[in-house]
């Protein structure tokens, strides 16, 4: 992009501070009075991540305007490619001070089958059957136009009932959970297992149509038998589309245990299915690797030793209604009460290498062994000719041990259970790996800490308050499908089909602070840098598949560190274990996606913003809203921190899918700084003489790490208009005002922070506090995003110098503040001076930028050449070569490689 260009699509914002209460803007205002603030296009270009899908249950999405650009309550219409209206559903996401839009959320039915569609300002066609949502005081019942569910508002059931028609195919839709109190011991000789099912304590309608409704159920896990004893808060969403055949299962679950008690041995998601059909007519299908299946019938006709007939025999494989059996050869026919009936089919994938399909008669008899592969899909039927049920899990054998199985289907009513952690396997065990090792002092875990780099603390270990979500797609259908349509629906459990506006869109619009750009391979440097940013990404990957960086708990982590001489990842040794979004790769990867649109990237940052945002980050007890620092176990480690939780890394996928899980956790995020109250993040390292204790008025909040996430999640439930909006806002407002107020701004690096006034200190001498992480934790990100968004000159001001000197010379730093910053991911933090460019036009800055993170000034520090990272992997005897591996280094340098490219890539060097 050329400075011009980039000047003209993200210039910053000079919003009327009379604007800032949220107030609705002027007509002048919105016309573009109110500042330079990016508008972009007054519509959007869209299209589909992984192409036009050949089955969608519907798509939402997300998409970004530009400050002024839309009033707050604008209506948006949807053309295909064809020129044809197509039926959507608008919603705000989040607004612009003035009021304006700054995000909104759209919906598309089944129906929306262009390949490139546009969306602008206009009347929004009506869907032919809308969605329609009725609620009475004791359920809800939605009708899409072509199923019907009724949703209760107590009891065991979710899900009364699905019809099709007149025809009732689904009941009973309930959780289901396995628990035993004994630890997990493969020898233990007797365990009892307590039963529990879901226990519905609260019902709400979130959206009620025209194109997607949206049902939130709330509740425990409740043992069986009508006892008292319950655990595993859940909250379940429910999502039907106009005119569609399925509906969409977002569940979510609270691991409310310490891990040394209760122990998960399953945990899924239970139905009822009607069956009508005679037991010839009754299929069976799972779909394996790719669109392999596994077709079958209940009673079959295929293989025996006489031959019934063509015709029946081609029906039975495609699914169809098989012609009476007077027309069979009555060999076959008079002797069809011989023919074994199949009720029970399991698949179990119990780990990612592997699944395994077995069937048996009936309850009491021997399981046969079917067939076994590699990665199940997820997707599994059971129907008729006169209608069915289709049932998928999402990143099914990537969360093992997972299973689907299907039981009593000889009889009028079988069961249908998805498994999120199946019976077949070990129970769940999340007790913490080590007894301590007498680390019962601060001063003996800061001895440890130094090395194995695990900060480990008695108590701190525990898995208590963190969750996991699971995505699900269900299906009723009139017939069984063809085979290729099973495939086709496969698919869409693998990834939901998500329609998605370009980068020059998302660019143009100022979306996360604008700050990237699309590929760009016009000058053999940028080549190179895009080359290494494939490379990186390809790495990881691979990395991922080779390594089996999967499982319930795991998948979509990352690891910190390699060790070069087991030739592995330190996926044992302390703190250099799983990445837990240690310095952001969160953020390199939704940053590569803005950037390349690539789809492998977007569901690679997908899944990692699932486990991040959930397993990573408690939800339940005194330290909700904190994250756990990297470490052997996700939980481990008794760092606790907001930069782990961070909102800058949630921020992404919520804005781009809409996602409601999602904006939970934003929400939960924005009062976290209260968690200082009860847990002091300096109590290992404070000194001893210093008897501190926490006060509202006076809190350690610094400006690097901890501020970064916290304005994040401040800003973001601001600009949703979320419950606590207002003083979120305040929030903003005050900090921002307050750090650039200190004697030297941000480089003073911390204050006290009081919670009653929402502001902070202002220091009397100034100092210079050294950080190599204050800016790793998406606060360069966030600080382009409030200036774009708030006009506060002396803010901006304040953070343009910082960013000039952060990577200038200790001697120019010196000069400047009188101190000398940090000295690490100089090149990384280059971006900021690209972002310093951007605003003022300083050329220098921009040749500085490029400098930098073309010559780090660290021996082992990431050199931009995939060839010589390539050639530097292969040689694992020389320890050196194998740092840059860290995940650290290479998501900063993947985010500067995004942001640099964008804002000053006009002055890329020649050499």
């Amino acid at each position: 992009m050329s400075r011009r260009n980039v000047l003209a699509t993200t210039a910053g914002v000079a919003a009327a501070a009379s604007l800032l209460d949220g107030s609705p803007a002027s007509a002048e205002e919105l016309a573009g009075g109110g500042g330079s603030a990016p508008q972009g296009p007054d519509f959007a270009d869209l299209s589909w991540l992984e192409g036009k899908p050949a089955e969608t249950p519907g798509s939402t999405w997300g998409v970004p305007w530009g400050r002024g650009r839309f009033p707050g309550d604008q209506q948006f219409k949807l053309v295909g490619d064809d020129g044809a209206d197509v039926p959507v559903q608008t919603w705000p996401l989040a607004y612009w001070p003035d009021g304006s839009l700054k995000w909104t959320g759209h919906a598309v039915g089944p129906d929306a089958t262009a390949e490139h569609l546009t969306l602008s300002a206009g009347e929004p066609a009506s869907p032919s059957t809308p969605v329609t949502v009725s609620e009475s005081w004791k359920h809800i019942d939605i009708d899409t136009g072509v199923i019907t569910a009724r949703i209760a508002k107590w009891g065991t059931d979710l899900i009364k009932h699905v019809k099709r028609g007149d025809r009732t195919i689904v009941t009973c839709g309930h959780l289901v959970n396995i628990t035993q109190a004994e630890a997990p011991d493969p020898e233990t000789s007797s365990v009892t297992r307590e039963r529990y099912t879901s226990k519905v304590e609260e019902v709400t309608v979130e959206q009620d149509g025209p194109v997607r409704a949206v049902v939130r159920v709330e509740g425990h896990h409740r043992k069986n038998e009508g006892g008292k004893k319950s655990w595993l808060p859940f909250t379940v969403r429910l999502y039907f589309y106009a005119g569609g055949e399925s509906f969409r299962m977002v569940h979510n679950f609270i691991y409310d245990s310490d891990g040394s008690e209760a122990f998960i041995a399953g945990l899924g998601v239970r139905f009822k299915v009607a069956l009508t059909d005679e037991l010839y007519d009754r299929h069976v299908r799972f779909v394996g690797e790719g669109h392999g299946q596994l077709t079958e019938a209940v009673k079959g006709i295929t293989g025996l030793r006489r031959n019934p007939g063509d015709a029946p025999r081609r029906a039975q494989i495609a699914g169809q209604a098989l012609p009476d059996p007077s027309t069979w050869d009555q060999r076959v026919t008079a002797r069809l009460h011989w023919i074994p009936t199949w009720g029970d089919y399991s698949l179990s994938q119990l780990t990612s290498e592997g699944f395994s399909i077995r069937k048996r008669t009936k309850a009491g008899h021997g399981w046969v062994p079917v067939d076994q592969g590699g990665r199940a899909s997820g997707f599994g039927y059971l129907g008729g000719p006169w209608g069915g049920f289709a049932f998928g899990m999402k990143d099914f054998w990537q969360r093992h041990p997972t299973g689907l199985d299907i039981r009593d289907a000889h009889t009028d009513t079988a069961t249908v259970t998805l498994w999120m952690w199946s019976p077949e396997a070990q129970p769940m065990d999340n007790r913490f790996y080590h007894d301590g090792m007498g680390q019962d002092t601060y001063e003996k875990q800061l001895d440890a800490l130094d090395i194995t780099y695990e900060d480990y603390e008695p108590g701190f270990g525990t898995p208590y308050g963190v969750a996991r979500t699971t995505e699900l797609q269900f299906w009723v259908t009139e017939a069984t499908p063809s085979r290729e349509r099973l495939g086709h629906m496969a698919d869409v459990v693998r990834a939901q089909p998500q329609v998605i506006a370009p980068t020059e869109h998302m660019a143009a619009a100022g979306a996360f602070g604008g700050m990237f750009g699309p590929v760009d391979r016009s000058h053999p440097v940028k080549a190179e840098v895009e080359d290494s940013l494939d490379f990186f990404f390809d790495y990881y990957r691979s990395q991922q598949d080779e390594r089996h960086w999967y499982g319930f708990w795991d998948y979509g982590d990352v690891m910190h560190s390699m060790d070069p001489d087991r030739q592995t990842w330190k996926y044992d040794v302390g703190g250099y274990a799983w990445d837990n979004s240690e310095i952001s790769p969160d953020m390199w990867l939704w940053q590569a996606y803005l950037h390349s649109n690539r789809a492998d990237v977007f569901r690679f940052a997908e899944a990692m913003t699932r486990k991040t945002s959930e397993v990573n980050v408690y939800h339940l007890g005194e330290w909700a809203g904190l994250g756990t620092r990297h470490g052997v176990q996700h939980w481990g480690d008794s760092s606790k921190q907001v930069r782990i939780s961070n909102a800058n890394y949630r921020r992404y996928f919520y804005y781009l899918t809409a996602d409601e899980r999602t904006g939970d956790l934003l929400h939960l995020l924005s009062d976290s700084e209260k968690t200082a109250l009860v847990l002091d993040t300096g109590r290992k390292i404070r000194d001893p003489e210093d008897d501190y204790v926490p006060d509202p008025t006076a809190l350690d909040i610094s400006f690097g790490t901890s501020w970064a996430a916290l304005a994040a999640a401040w800003l973001t439930e601001w600009e949703r208009r979320g419950p606590d909006w207002e003083a979120c806002r305040e929030k903003v407002l005050g900090t921002m005002e307050t750090i650039a107020a200190q004697p030297n701004g941000f480089a003073q690096g911390s204050a006290k922070y009081n919670m009653e006034t929402r502001r902070y200190a202002i220091a009397q001498q100034p100092v210079v506090e050294r950080s190599n992480l204050a800016n790793a934790f998406g606060r360069i990100e966030i600080c382009a995003e409030l200036i774009l968004t708030v006009d506060m000159p002396e803010f901006e001001a304040d953070w343009l110098r910082y960013s000039r000197f952060y990577t200038a010379s200790r001697q120019e730093q010196e000069a400047e503040y009188g101190g000398r910053f940090a000295d690490l991911f100089l090149y990384a933090y280059a971006r900021a001076n690209a972002f310093v460019y951007l605003r003022t036009g300083d050329e220098s800055q921009a040749e500085h930028a490029w400098h930098r993170f073309r010559n780090p000034i660290k021996s082992w520090e990431i050199f931009p050449d995939p060839d010589r990272q390539a050639e530097e992997v292969a040689d694992t005897l020389n320890p050196s070569t194998w740092y840059w591996i860290a995940t650290n280094e290479i998501a900063q340098w993947g985010q500067a490689a995004v942001q640099i490219l964008a804002m000053a890539g006009d002055f890329v060097p020649d050499e």
